[in-house]
């Protein structure tokens, strides 16, 4: 009886207060009526009301009675109060009720609202509610909910309206938004709320008071959900990872957190988190053995951040590593972890078809979990990991790109090394990089707190050094002193001419008794037959200059030479020998361009050849086209010119440049010009050598692609010649713009490379696309639309797959340029005819 006559007055009070602020006008009234709710809220100054009418004030009127102050912001009484009797009585009633229920009306009002002071007024209370620390009152009123008392309809609406506030007070106010509600800010201040929140848990819990921590954990989930676990783990992680580090009730509290994280959630928690922590033991103590009684942590940790997300940063595979070896009971995930990593590692499919940066996420990965294994656990994997690295390393040795070679050569010796660390180890020769010596450094195992020191002072670290090397230095001037002493011991037994400062002999050359040849035959005669490698080398230095300067007789033995050249193997160590050779043969191939072009792209499809030397006849042919395709410049000698004439009639003491340059820097700053020609001549027309002998170097090169040969098989298995024979065909493409033949060399390339578009090797489906883009970047657009016409729309289609699900990068990338060629080639041809008819 005593609740139902409480709940009737406080609902006959609130009626008559109601009643005075909708209808009175005089402001005694509504000041009483303000103040008769306030005393509902927290007792009032003198007491007036019991704790049972709060409570129920609190639970079926305080949301009412907010909504009718918000509809009644253009009342004369509310702008009749001053400043001070505004916020004692208005904005008091909503900053010292319910925080849910405050923030639910305040949003819901500016959101009703159009741009207005009374809309300005709501922001400002809502700033408030935001600087007053409402939210952690908000969050720790539900923490001390053991059982949820409102429906999860309206709890799932609080959540939005707190993971979404600077979404809606952006959409709404836009350029007036206010500071505080930007995400920079916002974000930041509610992690500093949770915080606070979970603080006051750990002291009622040490108390012996119970709380729920399950609205806290929706909230986190919600916002990292929505994108900005970033800016809110930021600031918790480095926290709950201090206060976890000899606090036992923080890290009960912060367990129970992340097992109420609701599933759908739980993703972005984790990854937000391996992120923000700062090590293994801080990831460890926030989350303790989550990914043991958690499916979907499980899933998250083990499979997805080292399998399928390659986006990370080698730490994150460190912390998420060393997180499962930190203790016994999860250490069997990390051998189930390794399990997966080395079949991935070592799939011939994965290696084709995963783009590279994966490939080199999965074997950084499947360095750190070696490198973390117990001997006992090495030898239970021995023979699973000795499967992994041969079948992987034949994987990635067979592959044509460089760096994926590189790869499983640092994989196969580290794991080599860890199996076996005392027998036999492989080891092979490849140029160390940045990425090569990182993969090395992997088997070091290192914690990231170790890898992240605190820093140090430099102006002790200094002195400490100085302090630790006093007999070094003692010993460095002793060692100075003895020879000046012993020096001025002994002068008196010296002569003068000791005191001679040496010559400086290091730059000096050994004479040679041979001589280099001065006519091309006897060089090609010594190239060809002579046994001694100094002669070998002095001929192969000069035979590009020779050609070059006797093309008469580069023509006779263009051919001959070119054979002997090809065959050449450096015997003798010859520095700089492959450059020399290819210089050579590239010269004549300018020289005598037909018969050698016709020899090179015969024996490219020969017996008896190695891959090694079709890659050289395919660079000689590249070269040699891009030097035909560029102007001939004359190279005059600069002694035989006026400069040097107008010297040579000049007294000694003259400079007639220096005075030349003054007068016409004079001339021109006094010289006022309407218009300004061009300054220098324009560039001499030359005529294009590549052009008349494109088809030469082009056509014969698609013959008999499709043959396999004794050595060679070009669909087959050798897909690096492969690759670089597109490559080169889409170069020869690319430099014959404007020619005569451009037209037809476009649709034969457009045949050759559509039958092997779908290549498994990515180096030749680069070189595919890259050809495709010479042929719409070469090829005129009328051509494009008449002798291509079936074929575009087919192209099209089939670049567009390629530029959004293509593994590879690059071949993305060339996707796209490719489609914004012919977009541009067709649209420019469709407007061409229109554009001649509005002219006629």
């Amino acid at each position: 009886m005593e609740q139902v006559s409480t709940n009737a007055e406080v609902r006959l009070t609130v009626s008559q207060c109601f009643r005075t602020l909708t209808t009175s006008t005089d402001s005694t009234d509504i000041i009483s009526a303000l103040k008769t709710l306030l005393s509902h809220l927290d007792g009032g100054p003198e007491g007036t009301t019991t704790a049972a009418q709060q409570a129920e004030f609190r639970r079926a009127h305080y949301t009412r009675t907010l909504q009718l102050l918000v509809s009644n912001l253009q009342a004369d009484w509310l702008h009749s109060f001053t400043a001070a009797q505004r916020s004692e009585l208005w904005d008091s009633l909503f900053l010292r009720g319910p925080p849910d229920q405050a923030l639910l009306v305040l949003m819901d009002g500016i959101g009703e609202l159009r741009p207005s002071t009374n809309l300005d007024h709501l922001v400002s209370i809502t700033e408030k509610f935001l600087q007053n620390h409402c939210l952690a009152e908000l969050l720790w009123s539900y923490c001390l909910q053991a059982t949820p008392s409102d429906s999860p309809q309206l709890r799932e609406t609080l959540l939005g309206r707190i993971s979404a506030l600077p979404d809606l007070t952006a959409n709404k106010l836009h350029l007036n938004n206010r500071p505080v509600f930007l995400p920079q800010q916002y974000y930041p201040l509610l992690a500093t709320e949770m915080l606070t929140a979970l603080e006051r848990t750990c002291q009622a819990l040490r108390d012996g008071t119970d709380c729920s921590l399950t609205f806290v954990a929706q909230t986190l989930g919600k916002v990292c959900i929505q994108g900005h676990s970033g800016l809110v783990l930021a600031v918790v992680a480095p926290q709950l990872s201090v206060c976890t580090r000899s606090d036992m009730v923080w890290q009960r509290v912060c367990w129970k957190l992340m097992e109420n994280v609701p599933q759908r959630w739980m993703e972005s928690v984790l990854t937000g988190l391996v992120q923000a922590v700062s090590g293994p033991d801080a990831l460890g103590r926030i989350i303790g053995n989550l990914v043991l009684t958690n499916k979907k942590a499980q899933f998250v940790i083990t499979h997805k951040l080292l399998l399928l997300q390659y986006k990370y940063e080698t730490r994150v595979l460190r912390i998420v590593l060393g997180y499962l070896s930190a203790d016994k009971d999860r250490r069997p995930l990390l051998v189930q972890v390794l399990r997966s990593i080395c079949q991935a590692w070592a799939n011939p499919s994965a290696v084709k078809h995963t783009p590279l940066e994966q490939q080199l996420y999965v074997s950084k990965t499947l360095l750190l979990s070696v490198s973390l294994l117990k001997d006992s656990e090495l030898q239970e994997l021995r023979s699973e990991l000795l499967h992994c690295m041969l079948g992987g390393m034949q994987s990635h040795l067979d592959s044509s790109v460089v760096r994926i070679r590189h790869m499983g050569m640092v994989v196969g010796e580290c794991l080599s090394s860890r199996m076996d660390g005392s027998g036999t180890q492989l080891k092979f020769e490849y140029d160390q990089d940045e990425e090569t010596r990182e993969l090395l450094s992997l088997m070091t195992p290192i914690t990231c707190d170790e890898a992240e020191p605190e820093p140090v002072n430099r102006a002790s670290s200094l002195q400490e050094t100085n302090e630790t090397m006093p007999s070094t230095e003692n010993t460095s001037s002793q060692n100075k002193s003895a020879p000046q002493s012993s020096k001025t011991d002994a002068d008196s037994d010296l002569d003068s001419d000791d005191e001679l400062t040496p010559y400086d002999m290091s730059g000096d050359q050994e004479m040679s008794q041979a001589s280099p040849p001065r006519y091309l035959r006897d060089c090609l005669e010594i190239l060809r037959s002579s046994e001694d490698g100094v002669r070998v080398e002095l001929s192969l230095r000069v035979a590009e200059s020779l050609v070059r300067r006797n093309a008469f007789a580069a023509r006779e033995i263009s051919v001959q030479m070119s054979k002997v050249l090809l065959h050449m193997e450096d015997k003798y160590n010859i520095i700089g020998f492959l450059g020399l050779r290819q210089a050579t043969m590239v010269a004549l191939t300018v020289t005598d361009c037909i018969p050698v072009t016709q020899y090179l792209t015969t024996e490219f499809y020969s017996l008896n050849y190695s891959l090694r030397q079709r890659l050289d006849i395919l660079e000689v042919l590249t070269v040699a086209a891009q030097e035909l395709s560029k102007p001939i410049t004359d190279k005059r000698d600069p002694s035989i010119g006026p400069a040097a004439t107008s010297e040579l009639n000049t007294y000694p003491g003259d400079n007639p440049v220096h005075w030349q340059q003054v007068v016409e820097k004079r001339i021109q700053s006094k010289t006022k010009h309407f218009s300004k020609g061009a300054t220098k001549p324009p560039a001499k027309a030359t005529p294009n050598r590549y052009a008349p002998v494109a088809g030469h170097f082009f056509f014969p090169l698609l013959r008999n692609y499709d043959k396999p040969q004794v050595t060679f098989d070009l669909l087959g298995s050798d897909h690096l010649v492969l690759g670089r024979l597109i490559h080169t065909l889409g170069l020869f493409m690319h430099l014959a713009v404007n020619a005569p033949i451009a037209a037809q060399m476009g649709c034969a390339l457009l045949d050759f490379v559509w039958a092997v578009r779908y290549h498994v090797d990515q180096m030749v489906r680069r070189g595919v696309l890259f050809a495709i883009c010479s042929v719409f970047l070469s090829m005129p657009s009328q051509n494009l639309l008449v002798d291509l016409s079936d074929q575009l729309f087919e192209t099209r289609a089939w670049l567009a797959d390629v530029a959004e699900g293509d593994p590879d990068a690059d071949c993305r990338n060339l996707a796209v340029q490719s489609l914004v060629l012919l977009d541009r080639s067709v649209k420019k041809q469709l407007q061409d005819p229109q554009t001649l008819s509005l002219e006629s």
